[in-house]
């Protein structure tokens, strides 16, 4: 036996798939022996009720049937059980057992056995009571001060106290403020009751008030006036605990010591009956239970705690004085006198574990056996070495972050979409525009290599598409087994989606119980969101592909389409959208060209997308190898911009709408406050009009919310056509410049960066510092600002712009350095040289983030090709004249410009140093005196640094245009430079 751990000395297993709770235990000398030996009470929530009468010496391992005195089942669940003197005119013990609609009382007699069998035990029902409401659970004592018997209070679900005397019903009564029922106990010497609301408050009632107060017929309103006579019912004292309460005993072993305990979830607290608190013990650990018992010292508490971590603590006041470890954690614990074992400790387990155990110290007499000695064989040790140190070698030789995957997947994950819509539709809007909405059916397949459980299959789609069902929760599966599972896809919003593709996601437990998750992804077809239609002429919008192959017939690569169009020789198809708009597609019949065109810009995304992966596959069936595809117009940036444009109006509506409902709340709280104040007052007076104004106020909060909730819907469509515009740019910019599809990538996460908009991040703010990003790495100009890039490690936080004039700006920068030949990647910068002067600003702490201002060295002009997409204000005259100053200035000569800069700044950095040194000197020649040639020097040093000044500004002042600066402006910059380095020294 170990020394913290709770010797057994009887236990026992009750039922099979029974569950006890806290009040299911219960201990006393039921049967009336006349020995004081007490006997164990068991009853469970299947109505099972038992009675032990534990013995050491007969007791057997996994058998304590001859420690068992009764078994019945009752019909009802047993919620409580106690023994008491509960029958009037009788001074024996009964035992009362509590079921959710009924009290019954019962008697315990024995009756001595002619045969080595043993005695005969039977249970007589003495009197039963059926209770009109759920009871939750009991207490009994001396009501009244009547002594010679106990009476039984039961507390009700809903709240009311029902008072029962012997075989008679006495009163009822509400709880006032009652929401849950909490523990209940009767404190005998003040004749009150205890129990913990759901306002987390130690409240205590009188008898006799609960007596005297107003009848409970009905429940009613504790703050209302009780419509017979009596007294409203009020507690006498209340404490607030700030907790649930878990249990609260009163214990009644000595006169002298007057306490009320209450176990909470995370404190112990103890009270005197007149509500003061005595003292409070903060627990480290979950509680599950307790129980008082008595003490040899007189004055202090002493208490059984047992909690979530199988522990049970012995307590005296709140000094913890043992602590012994039992096999399960207990729900209800009691102390007991044996025949063999006084002061037993008696612990119960939710799953029906009963243990009597005590706090013993038993040594243990388990000896160690002796090892035999045997030779040791060296050379299997070195081999067993080697091969440790292999595997050691091997774990440590891997640097990745993520887990390797397996050679053989536990799971393997297959699509197959149905090539036929669904008939019937199983699309929520039936129609759109008179147009039929059609839904396909998507089979996933699911095998399993191996026995894996805790199945979950997710489907996501893409707005506005929808699915029948989004969720699976799938049964373990064994080796081999194969499930199925089937769901419709359907449009539903009146607006085209951004891509037609799905992600199906399982995540299930591996059979060593590690979690994983796999990955899929399916295609919808094209006739899920659109339908042939007539080719259309006139349109606002025209993108033109070009490719190195004869023209291709275009009903034989859409025969879904091909057979309801009118255009018999397959040049031309056009596909009308279920939201309304129309793309039509014409091939040219003497070029290898073709033409997608339609009144909106978005719209055409999806056509062109899937017309291109068609031919692909087209060309791929025939065996061609070099077909190419191209785009040689010039791109659609005002186009795009009126979407960008249109996103951007709308996040900005949202914020205004935002800050008025914020502004209208305010305002309507202020009314609310000023009308409670008026009614609030004894004297009335006029409303001054307050109502009206609240009505008002009300009115426009609710069209403001109507309003925003509109905007909302407004923005999410508006986020998904300005994805549909943005993959048709990138495709276009793959196209114009035969980008690779690593490239491809690159860009398509650069100005699509989020997947949906959020109040507090937004597309237009995320793309331009992804832009920018680009812009002063890969595609920058010169190899000084990639280096200069690389020793910023911030930037300002992200927000909404004033407006989308730079973000605009910088995607025309951006289409046109990739036009020049830039190359983007994303490893272009670990590449970069950087020169001498940038390699102390690339050092931690060597820079500070520069905000960036309208006259950034990256914010050059546009090309003239890209100046006819952008509104630009007119240049004032001095600016107009400086530019034709600047117009025989090239890139070179920026170069060398921004060398001088440089330059400047190294010169400005040394005379900061020659400062410091001789401030330095300054400071030592006050200490000592006998210094004066080094103050000298400092002077000397000091003036050279001034001299060095005006000469870099000279320099400046003819670099950037032989302005003229003033004596005393130059002095007052200094005077202020000054004051951060003083701080700094």
């Amino acid at each position: 036996m170990s020394l913290f751990k709770a010797c057994d000395w009887w236990s026992a297993t009750l039922g099979e798939g029974e569950e006890f709770d806290q009040g299911c235990l219960c201990v006393g000398d039921v049967d009336n022996s006349g020995t004081g030996h007490d006997k164990i009470i068991v009853g469970s929530y299947m109505g099972m009720l038992r009675i032990f009468s534990p013995h050491a010496n007969k007791c057997t391992e996994g058998s304590p049937a001859d420690a068992q005195l009764l078994e019945v089942q009752l019909q009802n669940a047993i919620i409580q059980v106690e023994v008491g003197r509960f029958v009037s005119c009788s001074e024996f013990l009964h035992l009362a057992v509590l079921h959710p609609r009924k009290l019954s009382v019962y008697a315990v007699f024995g009756t001595a056995g002619n045969v080595d069998h043993g005695d005969q035990y039977q249970l007589k029902l003495i009197y039963e009571h059926n209770l009109q409401r759920t009871a939750c659970n009991m207490t009994y004592g001396t009501f009244g001060g009547v002594t010679g018997h106990h009476s039984l209070c039961i507390q009700s679900m809903d709240g009311m106290l029902m008072f029962f005397e012997q075989d008679s019903y006495s009163f009822g009564r509400f709880l006032p403020g009652f929401l849950l029922p909490g523990p209940l106990a009767y404190n005998s010497r003040t004749d009150s009751f205890l129990t913990v609301s759901s306002a987390r408050q130690l409240e205590s009632y009188r008898y006799e008030t609960l007596a005297v107060a107003a009848d409970a017929e009905s429940r009613q309103d504790s703050d209302l006036p009780p419509k017979t006579g009596g007294k409203r019912l009020s507690p006498d004292w209340l404490f607030v605990l700030g907790e649930q309460a878990l249990d609260v005993s009163v214990p009644s072993f000595s006169h002298s010591s007057s306490s009320i305990l209450v176990l909470g979830e995370r404190n112990l607290f103890c009270f005197r009956d007149n509500g003061q608190i005595c003292f409070m013990k903060k627990l480290e650990f979950n509680p599950s239970c307790f129980q008082p018992y008595a003490s040899g010292t007189d004055g202090t508490t002493s208490l059984l705690l047992g909690n979530h971590t199988n522990m049970l603590l012995v307590y005296q006041d709140v000094t913890l004085k043992w602590a012994a470890q039992l096999p399960f954690v207990p729900v209800a614990v009691r102390v007991a006198n044996f025949t063999e074992l006084r002061g037993a400790v008696v612990s119960l387990a939710s799953d029906g574990h009963l243990l009597c155990s005590y706090m013993g110290t038993d040594p243990s007499f388990f000896s160690t056996p002796k090892v035999n000695a045997r030779e040791v064989d060296y050379e299997q040790v070195d081999a067993e070495m080697k091969k440790l140190h292999r595997f050691i070698r091997e774990a440590t030789r891997t640097q990745d972050i993520l887990p390797k995957t397996d050679a053989v997947e536990d799971l393997s994950v297959s699509s197959n979409v149905s090539s036929s819509l669904d008939k019937p539709s199983q699309a929520l809007i039936q129609d759109m525009d008179g147009l039929p909405v059609p839904s396909v059916t998507v089979q996933v397949k699911i095998k399993a290599l191996s026995a894996l459980q805790s199945f979950k299959l997710s489907i996501c789609v893409q707005p506005p598409l929808a699915v029948t069902e989004d969720q699976f929760a799938l049964e373990p599966m064994g080796v081999g087994s194969t499930k199925v599972v089937a769901f419709s896809a359907f449009l539903n919003g009146r607006y085209p989606p951004a891509d037609l593709t799905g992600d199906i996601i399982v995540s299930y437990s591996s059979p060593t119980g590690v979690p994983r998750v796999l990955q899929s992804r399916f295609s919808l077809p094209l006739a899920l969101v659109c339908v042939p239609s007539s080719p259309a002429k006139n349109t606002k919008f025209k993108i033109t592909v070009d490719t190195n192959q004869p023209p291709v017939d275009l009903s034989s690569i859409f025969r879904e389409f091909s057979a309801k169009t009118e255009d018999k020789d397959g040049s031309s198809l056009a596909f009308q959208l279920l939201s309304g708009t129309k793309v039509t597609v014409v091939a040219s019949k003497t070029s290898q060209r073709y033409r997608i065109q339609s009144d909106s810009f978005e719209d055409m995304w999806l056509v062109v997308k899937e017309l291109l992966q068609r031919f692909d596959q087209h060309f791929a069936k025939l065996g061609i190898k070099d077909f190419r595809k191209s785009f040689s117009g010039s791109l659609p940036l005002q186009d795009y911009f009126l979407s960008v444009d249109h996103h951007f109006q709308l996040r900005v509506s949202a914020k205004q709408y935002q800050d008025l409902l914020s502004e209208r709340a305010v305002q309507f709280r202020a009314i609310q406050r000023r009308l409670l104040t008026r009614f609030k007052d004894k004297t009335p007076a006029p409303l001054q009009n307050l109502d009206t104004l609240l009505e008002a106020t009300y009115s426009q909060v609710m069209a403001l919310a109507e309003a925003a909730e509109d905007n909302r819907a407004l923005l999410e469509q508006a986020f998904v056509r300005l994805r549909s515009a943005t993959h048709l740019l990138v495709l276009l910019l793959s196209l114009w410049q035969g980008l690779t599809p690593d490239q491809t990538a690159i860009l398509e996460a650069t100005l699509l960066p989020l997947l949906q908009d959020t109040p507090q991040l937004g597309w237009e703010e995320s793309c331009d510092a992804a832009v920018s990003h680009l812009l002063r790495s890969c595609l920058s100009q010169s190899p000084k600002d990639q280096a200069t890039t690389l020793a910023q490690t911030g930037g300002l936080m992200l927000g909404l712009p004033q407006d989308t004039a730079r973000l605009k700006k910088h995607i025309a920068l951006l289409c046109d350095r990739i036009g020049k030949g830039g190359r983007l990647t994303l490893a272009s910068d670990a590449n970069v040289q950087v020169p001498a002067q940038v390699q102390n600003l690339a050092a931690p702490g060597g820079v500070e983030t520069i905000a960036e201002v309208a006259g950034d060295a990256e914010e050059m002009e546009p090309p003239q090709e890209i100046t006819k997409f952008l509104k630009k204000k007119q240049p004032s005259k001095k600016v107009k004249k400086e530019k034709e100053k600047k117009v025989a200035s090239t890139e070179p000569s920026g170069a060398t410009a921004q060398e001088v800069a440089g330059g400047a700044q190294e010169a400005i950095k040394e005379a900061k140093k020659e400062r410091k040194e001789s401030s330095k000197g300054k400071k030592e020649s006050r200490k000592d005196s006998s210094k004066e040639e080094a103050k000298k020097e400092s002077k000397k040093e000091s003036s050279s640094s001034k001299e060095k000044k005006e000469s870099s500004k000279e320099k400046e002042g003819k670099d950037i245009g032989d302005k003229k600066v003033s004596r005393k402006s130059s002095v007052k910059v200094k005077e202020k430079t000054k004051e951060p380095e003083a701080e700094e020294t």
